[in-house]
């Protein structure tokens, strides 16, 4: 147990806008504070939870059911994995399998996460943040090369963003090739997860428009506390799927091409 933090939206994005914070209206962050749920949020972060209880205690708080298949192909003395996954909600779907993974393998988890996450202390500990600016980039190589070369298995959205709707269909966009590539380097064998789920309507809707207007700020991003938030009381599937040999990554395909047979294995799951 750690001592209890809370997040304070106002302060995040002030301290993000540098010295342009004094032109924002203190209104626009109340609007952000109750869009994003804070007050239920911070209710959750006072209990003080760190690691993998933390990740079990967001799916206790929001009351979601999970049907969890193939964890039987998972030997729980294997040696450091790769875990990669389809990222359909961007949020629960991220604490889920902190939580089924981290309590398979005794907490022995990290992830490769937005840099914003580290705002949540309880979450922290298991996160590697992948996009730093600034200064603090120059040691993220070295971070991102640490984790792969500790004992800690490693779970990996390669989509970098949640799934977008595309001619009716729920899926990914291409996974980038950095898992395959770390992978390699490291000897961890490849463990596809399928999680089944998708978000509302709305959020569909408002990525697609953000995308036919070319706008490139990430608006869809900002919609998914909302979408946590909703997610209370649903039900999930998670399927594992048998770990793939690292070996199996030769030099017969480039490694871009072999991401994306990763990303078709996972959705045969």
């Amino acid at each position: 147990m750690s001592k209890p933090t809370t997040i304070d939206i106002d302060a995040i994005v002030r301290s993000r806008m540098g010295s342009r914070a004094r032109w924002l209206p203190r209104f626009v962050t109340r609007w952000l504070e109750g869009y994003i749920h804070q007050d239920y949020i911070n209710a959750f972060l006072k209990k003080g939870l760190v690691g993998v209880p933390f990740c079990e205690g967001v799916i206790e708080q929001l009351s979601v059911h999970l049907t969890v298949e193939g964890l039987e192909h998972l030997a729980a003395d294997a040696r450091p994995m790769t875990f990669v996954s389809n990222h359909p909600l961007g949020a629960i779907d991220g604490v889920t399998l902190g939580a089924i993974v981290g309590r398979h393998y005794d907490g022995r988890v990290k992830y490769l996460v937005n840099d914003l996450l580290m705002n949540l202390e309880g979450l922290a500990p298991l996160c590697v943040p992948v996009n730093k600016l600034g200064a603090q980039s120059r040691s993220l190589p070295q971070q991102v090369d640490a984790a792969f070369r500790s004992d800690n298995h490693i779970i990996m959205f390669p989509a970098g963003l949640c799934s977008r709707r595309t001619g009716g269909q729920i899926r990914d966009i291409p996974w980038r090739k950095a898992f395959i590539k770390k992978s390699i380097e490291t000897r961890r064998d490849i463990v596809p997860v399928h999680f089944i789920a998708q978000n509302s309507d709305r959020f569909y809707r408002i990525a697609a428009w953000q995308q036919r207007l070319g706008i490139k700020f990430n608006i869809a991003m900002t919609l998914l506390p909302d979408e946590m938030y909703r997610s209370r009381g649903q039900h999930y599937t998670v399927r594992f799927g048998r770990p793939i040999p690292c070996s199996t990554f030769d030099t017969s395909r480039p490694l871009h091409d072999w991401a994306q047979w990763v990303q078709d294995q996972v959705y045969a799951l």
